[in-house]
């Protein structure tokens, strides 16, 4: 039930041919230069202070260069923030005059990459300090299929999954989500998902994206995984009939196992008010430590410490498509994904120091 989320760059600038651009890393290298001539006339100890000031300025500067500037960090000066209050006006020239486009799907690049994407990345960076791993495992173009663990009471794991590949793979690829049908019907959340390149988790949608060449995202566990108790935390849920999987071999493409560790802990449900849950048509009502005592206060996540890691693909290019109506290779299949993503969660806990470190 996600919601989501080019030219960008982790460490350096630069622009692709839409014109947009990354984030500008400064590197000055410090020189230790003799005293100038005009020193010549000061006293020896004046001449030892500038000296030692101007050091100490390239000092700093180096190690504010060093640090550099990803594509989510703030501005690193006055001249960033200019260039970000300039692609915001650009922006909102666009939507003025209308030139952007919108897929057969509804999804809006531009509205993701400017507006969307920007408002995640603090969380991204700052909050639960995401770490990726594996983004080389994920192809730079042709169809491929992410299957990855679903946790946390709200899909803010698929969130941050399509930032990481966003902002962090070579080819700063898009990832198309494969919601569940409630997010479509909720009024406000509905246009949204589509904006930012969501749709409906059926056989039909998958085909036609992954036919069509893009990265596409699915969480089989669905309710199942993300409105688990708390007790069962790291605990995977069925992976259905293995519809994904019947897509990626009509299809041709690779299926990438996606594992997330840090989004159990956001929300630990520890109860479920399954009567109002009734009431409002959901599929839960979460209780939390902090929900409903704490009122909208409880809403906020707790910062716990995330690694999402992309493991190896599985081919899928020695099949033919009629190997989708095996069901036999269609379910040791999807058990094989299952299995690699479980045995991953073990591994990646294993090596955790801390849940919020």
């Amino acid at each position: 039930m996600p919601l989501t989320p080019h030219g960008r760059t982790d460490s350096g600038g630069r622009s692709d041919s839409n014109g947009r651009s990354g984030a500008v890393g400064l590197h000055v290298v410090g020189t230790d230069e003799m005293p100038h001539k005009g020193n010549a006339g000061k006293s020896s100890a004046g001449a030892k202070a500038d000296a030692e000031a101007e050091n100490g300025a390239e000092a700093e500067t180096d190690a504010d260069a060093d640090a550099g500037t990803g594509p989510g960090d703030p501005p690193a000066d006055a001249g960033e923030l200019e260039r970000v209050l300039a692609e915001l006006l650009a922006f909102l020239r666009r939507r003025i005059t209308g030139d952007y486009t919108v897929d057969e799907h509804g999804f809006d690049v531009d509205l993701t990459e400017h507006v969307v994407a920007p408002l995640l990345r603090p969380i991204y960076r700052s909050y639960f300090r995401v770490e990726t791993r594996g983004l080389e495992n994920i192809p730079d173009r042709g169809g491929a299929l992410v299957v990855s663990n679903h946790s946390g009471t709200l899909p803010l794991d698929a969130l941050m999954t399509a930032l990481a590949v966003l902002d962090h793979h070579p080819a700063h690829r898009h990832l198309r989500m494969l919601a569940a049908d409630l997010v479509f019907a909720v009024p406000f959340l509905a246009p949204l998902a589509r904006k930012t390149g969501n749709t409906l988790a059926c056989h039909a949608d998958a085909e036609r994206l992954l036919g069509a060449g893009h990265l596409v995202g699915v969480w089989p566990e669905g309710f199942k995984g993300i409105g688990k108790p708390f007790s069962e935390r790291y605990k995977l849920q069925r992976f259905g009939r293995g519809g994904f999987v019947s897509a990626a071999l009509r299809s041709g493409a690779p299926i990438i196992p996606c594992t997330v560790v840090g989004a159990e802990e956001i929300y630990p449900m520890v109860g479920n008010a399954r009567t109002l849950a009734r009431v409002l048509g959901l599929p839960y009502v979460p209780i939390t430590p902090t929900f409903p005592w704490l009122g909208l206060l409880g809403l906020l996540p707790l910062p716990s410490k995330w690694i999402i890691e992309f493991g190896e693909p599985v081919d899928t290019s020695q099949y033919t498509a009629a190997a989708a109506e095996d069901p036999m290779l269609v379910f040791e299949l999807n058990d094989r994904i299952r299995e690699t993503i479980q045995h991953t969660l073990y591994g990646l806990l294993m090596q955790r120091r801390s849940v919020f470190f």
